[in-house]
């Protein structure tokens, strides 16, 4: 049997006091040294700061990869001069991202492209996520607009073209020399401005030109790439028809190693209205003879300048026309044209559109319930109708004409035919 320590007496007071606990033990003087306070506390703050890190990179590759909210594909403009709020705000409107703005902002800094931001047009695809959009943006891939301009307009009709279209700026400071734009499709960004498409269909007229005359036909009577574009100019104006381009040249060229005048419609025109390019009415007999520097039923030769601004098709059609003898073409009613090499065959094929255009005219043209108006002054209007078949409209070419012109006051043969 263990003994049990002896008890000792207490008073009832004493009984109810508390025991006294032992005091701690002490510190040892390693665990109050600074170095190590101060170090602990680097410790903590790390492994925070690290979960806090890890729970940050988890976040930001949730969001910079998740979907983004666009239900199809879109294009947003991105103004010039944005920050990076602006662009967040832009974007956010626009519906292409779904972030906080700071989100957005804070994902620019991660991928680091604070400084690559670029402004333009942009084209977002489908659900596209924030890291493709800050991609898109960075990579300045901007929108293009495909602009189309038609051959044989004048320089003039080009310029009103570009000061229409709403995706260009500025104003072009002047209207560039006939003859020195290649009409083509190209494609340009929005906030172009006119001057530098200006320049840039100047640099491609320069570079088509100096390519077509360096495989033009040698024994073509054209003295130089000037030439070359106004001649090229008139072949414009007068046919739309790709598979008569180097027949049309020919009868042109054939003219000029014969020495007789090429009396072509369309130069009449521009030497009445100059770059505004369309009559708007028949010519009148008097303009037919009426002195002009461009007017090629009075001139010998080419007029001194182009009248429109050709298209590549023509360049190449007047450097290599066909091989023919032909000298004359007219309207066949078709919306093409006859060619012939000699006047009387010429005036058959004249005689023969003659007939057609009056048959059409007895089909449609019902009679008139009212008295018809005075006829006019005689020479005051050219009274030969026009051909039934339009002329093609980007060309905005005036309607094939069957007219002899001027050719009983000179000594060359007759005009050539529309």
């Amino acid at each position: 049997m263990s003994e049990r320590p002896p008890i000792s007496p207490r008073s009832p007071r004493a009984a109810l006091e508390p025991e006294q606990v032992p005091p701690p033990p002490k510190r040892s003087d390693r665990a109050r040294n600074p170095f190590v306070i101060v170090g602990n506390a680097i410790f903590t703050i790390l492994i925070i700061l690290m979960i806090g890190a890890g729970a940050t990179y988890y976040y930001g590759k949730q969001t910079l990869e998740a979907p983004g909210p666009l239900q199809e594909d879109k294009i947003v403009n991105i103004p010039a001069r944005a920050g990076k709020r602006d662009i967040a705000d832009v974007l956010l409107r626009e519906g292409v991202i779904n972030v906080n703005p700071w989100a957005f902002i804070g994902s620019v800094f991660a991928l680091k492209a604070s400084s690559d931001l670029k402004p333009g047009e942009y084209a977002f695809q489908k659900s596209a996520s924030l890291r493709d959009v800050i991609a898109t943006i960075v990579e300045g891939k901007v929108v293009q607009h495909a602009v189309t301009i038609p051959e044989g307009l004048t320089s003039e009709q080009i310029v009103a073209r570009l000061s229409d279209n709403d995706i260009f700026t500025g104003s072009v400071r002047e209207i560039p020399r006939e003859g020195t734009l290649l009409p083509e499709t190209y494609k340009f960004p929005r906030g172009t401005t006119r001057d530098q498409v200006i320049q840039r269909m100047q640099q491609a007229q320069k570079r088509v030109l100096a390519e077509i005359w360096e495989r033009r036909n040698p024994d073509t009577p054209l003295k130089s790439p000037e030439q070359l574009v106004t001649l090229a100019s008139i072949v414009e104006k007068e046919t739309g028809r790709a598979d008569e381009r180097s027949r049309v040249a020919a009868v042109f060229v054939n003219r000029l190693r014969q020495r007789m005048k090429l009396q072509s419609d369309p130069t009449i025109i521009y030497g009445l209205v100059g770059g505004k390019g369309t009559l708007g009415r028949p010519i009148k007999r008097s303009e037919i003879t009426q002195p002009s520097p461009y007017n090629t039923y009075v001139i010998d030769g080419l007029p001194p300048g182009p009248i429109a601004n050709p298209g590549r098709a023509s360049l190449e059609a007047t450097a290599n026309p066909a091989r023919t003898r032909d000298l004359f073409f007219v309207a066949d009613g078709t919306g093409g044209h006859t060619f012939t090499e000699t006047y009387d065959q010429h005036a058959k094929n004249v005689a023969k559109l003659r007939t057609m255009e009056k048959q059409i005219q007895n089909d449609t043209v019902e009679p008139a319930d009212d008295p018809p108006p005075a006829a006019a002054a005689p020479g005051s209007t050219d009274t030969n109708p026009t051909a039934a078949t339009p002329p093609k409209p980007t060309n905005q070419r005036k309607p094939p004409r069957g007219r002899q012109g001027a050719a009983q006051q000179t000594n060359s043969p007759p005009v050539v035919q529309r």
